[in-house]
C-alpha cells in the first residue's frame, strides 16, 4: 500500500511540474520510477538475475 502512495505522489508531483514548467522531460520520472522499482524487485528473487527474466518473460 505504501508503494502505491509513493508512485502516485512521484506521478502527481512529475505531473504538475511538467505542466507548471511546460517540459514534457518530468513526465518521465514516473515511467522510469515503475522501472526502477521492477528491477529491485526482480532482484531480491534469491535465483539469479537473468534466470529469473527469462522466467517472468519466457524467453527460454
Amino acid at each position: 500500500m505504501t508503494i502505491l502512495l509513493i508512485m502516485l505522489l512521484i506521478t502527481g508531483f512529475s505531473l504538475v511540474m511538467g505542466l507548471r514548467k511546460r517540459k514534457p522531460q518530468f513526465l518521465l520520472i514516473p515511467i522510469l520510477s515503475l522501472l526502477l522499482y521492477f528491477i529491485v524487485q526482480i532482484a531480491l528473487v534469491p535465483a539469479p538475475f537473468f534466470e529469473t527474466v527469462k522466467f517472468i518473460f519466457s524467453l527460454s
